[in-house]
């Protein structure tokens, strides 16, 4: 196929991966140009974890910069599907290292009178001409351009490579399995709750989505963001470690991917033979350390594996180099209280024994490390924040994503010296100038207040004239903060769509309140866009600077005033500059909310077909299933920045 492709000049993609294939999950990635996986979206017995770092390890041992992914594929869709909830899952796949999503799915719906009209019988997210919020979503998507066009940018920045052992079939490492071999990077509580997880006390059940039952004690990906806590892994395969070679440290692979240090786990599901290693590699591994390489081991393997094999005392001399004889214990000085290395040189390299007890590695910082600042001051890991680093000639480019549903203030402390930082909102596509940061002892550090579900990019690129800065760090906040100077709550006339089952006249709203709380079902029921329009007078200064601040709605929103378009609002925080549009005296101000399909499809249960508004192909699983919000629900204020 690949050869086929080149004759006809066009490019190879595939993700020609399966939990069932017989195969090395990353070798063929060495034959197409654009490496590609797959992650489902509320769909944990169909999600493919493996596949994601699959074809990313694979990418990036091989050479190749477009990593693209399936993107939201689900097993039964809930109708409530938008990108407020789904931006998590989205940038959670970003920070693994994809820069391309191909969204599952795009179907063609032959009726222009049908609404839903056609599915794939229920699976994959709904994304086409029919979708309530097809239009408006032309904000998430410019999103992910902005956002794929920065990851597509030099290289990953890749600390640890993991192998994958020699057995069939074999995939890369998931991070659960290596919680044994690294159980310092990953933390006490990991650990802990590793060993409950895996107990499976009482064989609990759950229902993700609803009439999908499994196992409650799943490895959920969502649960294991950032786990080595700072330092990226890949996995790497037999064919890539046969052409390594040792450059300043570092383990080189033929496609140019160099990482600081090996991991060559013994015991751990994907690898039961654990005790069996071919003369091949172990002789590879020998050669590596002896040049500079620094490489963490597991069990010491007790039988030859492979075709060609050479005596048991040529093999087991080879063996012992790596496993036998005397190890010390270190630490980085007198003031260290990390467990010790246990550790032994060979040649101008380290041979490392596992289990890895210590937080980090000594003479090799995290990339990233991120603090918890609660308002008590006492700091904290940040967890549930997740990265990706990318690195080209004079540019660090770090991908930051804050996976919980809240606002947080953070430290995050970066492994690059010499650069000055800025930030870029990939949302509103703007270019933040920080004003408080430092940089010294070979890191920069700064903080930042983080909305809920944010992401964010910090890049350094201007390098520092002079000796180390701090420049007013912790004295100065990099948030901007704000005073409101007028509500806009009250008064309210909105317009629904009457061919999408909405009342046929404007409804007036002297509070904002929830569509599903209206005793009239033609609101209650509604699903699609809904028009809020009034006229107010500002009588604020036109050389502030003015934002527009909806407070809260679902599921997605688009602002205009007196005809400007002012922009869409679909995650927080969900404030627009509007400076642009606004005028002295009389304005008018309109807000177009569209939510999901999902309240429609239930209220048209309850109805005959005859006097239904949606037709679908998909199967009805929406059956005593409670309204979704819908509607603006505010409060809705003007507001100008603090100075």
């Amino acid at each position: 196929l690949a050869a086929l492709a080149k004759e006809k000049g066009v490019t190879f993609t595939a993700e020609s991966i399966a939990p069932t294939m017989m195969s090395d999950g990353l070798l063929h990635y060495k034959t197409v140009d654009v490496p590609m996986g797959e992650f489902w979206l509320n769909s944990p017995t169909h999600d493919k974890p493996n596949d994601m770092l699959d074809a990313i390890s694979g990418a990036h041992i091989y050479g190749k910069n477009i990593i693209q992914a399936e993107a939201f594929t689900t097993v039964r869709m809930d109708w409530n599907e938008s990108p407020m909830n789904m931006k998590t899952l989205q940038d959670r796949n970003y920070a693994l290292g994809i820069n391309k999503l191909v969204y599952h799915v795009f179907t063609h719906n032959p009726w222009m009178d049908r609404k839903p009209g056609m599915t794939l019988d229920g699976v994959g997210l709904y994304f086409q001409r029919d979708q309530t919020w097809w239009k408006a979503s032309k904000a998430w998507v410019d999103y992910a351009t902005r956002t794929q066009n920065l990851l597509q940018q030099g290289k990953p920045v890749v600390d640890i490579a993991v192998f994958t052992g020699e057995e069939l079939p074999r995939r890369s490492v998931l991070p659960d399995r290596l919680v044994s071999t690294l159980p310092g990077l990953f933390g006490a509580d990991v650990v802990e709750a590793e060993k409950k997880r895996l107990a499976n006390v009482g064989e609990p059940l759950r229902s993700i989505p609803a009439g999908v039952s499994h196992s409650a004690n799943m490895a959920d990906p969502e649960n294991w963001t950032n786990p080595l806590r700072g330092y990226a892994y890949d996995s790497f395969n037999p064919d890539v470690l046969s052409t390594a070679t040792v450059k300043n440290g570092e383990v080189v692979f033929a496609s140019g991917a160099s990482y600081k240090v090996l991991v060559i786990p013994g015991d751990m599901k994907m690898n039961p033979n654990y005790q069996y290693m071919s003369y091949q590699v172990v002789k590879k591994l020998v050669e590596l350390i002896k040049a500079g390489a620094k490489i963490i081991v597991g069990e010491k393997p007790l039988y030859q594996i492979g075709l060609k094999k050479v005596s048991d005392a040529e093999f087991n001399g080879l063996v012992n180099q790596i496993w036998g004889g005397k190890f010390e214990e270190i630490k980085a000085n007198s003031t260290d209280t990390n467990p010790p290395m246990i550790v032994k040189l060979i040649g101008l390299g380290k041979i490392i024994k596992t289990p890895y007890n210590r937080r980090s590695f000594i003479g090799l910082e995290p990339d990233l490390y991120v603090n918890e600042n609660p308002m008590n001051k006492v700091y904290s890991y940040a967890k549930n924040i997740t990265y990706a680093h990318r690195k080209s000639e004079n540019k660090d480019i770090y991908f930051i994503s804050n996976q919980l549903n809240e606002k947080r203030k953070l430290t995050f402390s970066f492994r690059v010296e010499n650069k000055i930082p800025y930030l870029y909102d990939a949302i509103s596509d703007k270019t933040i100038v920080l004003k408080s940061w430092a940089a010294f002892n070979e890191r920069n550090l700064l903080k930042i207040d983080m909305e809920a579900n944010q992401s964010l990019f910090v890049i350094f690129e201007a390098p520092i004239e002079g000796n180390p800065v701090i420049k007013t760090f912790g004295r100065v906040s990099n948030s901007q903060t704000f005073k409101p100077i007028q509500n806009l709550s009250t008064d309210w006339q909105v317009k629904f769509n009457p061919s999408y089952g909405g009342p046929s006249t404007p409804v007036e709203y002297k509070t904002l309140t929830d569509w599903t709380l209206n005793a009239d079902s033609a609101i209650k029921y509604y699903s699609g866009t809904a028009t809020y329009s009034k006229t107010f007078n500002y009588e604020g200064k036109t050389t502030d600077k003015v934002w527009i601040d909806l407070g809260a709605f679902s599921s997605i929103a688009e602002v205009k005033i007196n005809g400007i378009d002012c922009g869409t609002l679909w995650t927080a925080p969900f404030e627009l500059e509007v400076s642009k549009a606004l005028k002295q005296g009389g304005n008018q101000i309109e807000i177009y909310v569209t939510n999901t399909w999902v309240n429609r499809l239930i209220g048209d249960s309850k109805l005959p077909v005859d006097k239904r508004i949606t037709s679908t192909t998909a199967p009805f699983r929406l059956g005593g299933k409670p309204l979704n919000p819908a509607g603006l629900f505010g409060p809705i204020t003007l507001k100008i920045e603090e100075k």
